[in-house]
């Protein structure tokens, strides 16, 4: 099993390569996964973490108004996802604080 040290270093050199959505399965697994976390549920959780990524992405791609410039509606459903990911950051952090409390 990967240590932490390892998988914070690999994290890092993800992010430095261009593997921003692999540097951020890296932390969520160093977040909230246990480190006896059996290799099933590692792929599974990265095939979920990856396919919200996906998502997020190919919507944005196909939510924008088309022209180079951002419109003003474009700048208002980016505030509105930043928003929405805002909140269940705060959601996501009270929850992984208190899995680490009573760990």
């Amino acid at each position: 099993m990967a240590d932490r040290a390892f998988l914070e270093r690999l994290s890092r050199e993800l992010a430095d390569k261009g593997l921003l959505i692999e540097a951020g399965w890296v932390g969520y697994r160093l977040a909230v996964m246990s480190p006896q976390a059996p290799p099933i549920q590692l792929e599974e959780c990265k095939m979920a973490f990856f396919a919200g990524a996906l998502h997020l992405f190919q919507s944005i791609m196909t939510i924008m108004d088309p022209g180079s410039e951002p419109t003003e509606a474009d700048l208002n459903k980016m505030d509105l996802i930043d928003k929405e990911l805002r909140k269940f950051g705060r959601e996501f952090e009270l929850k992984a604080t208190k899995a680490k409390g009573s760990a």
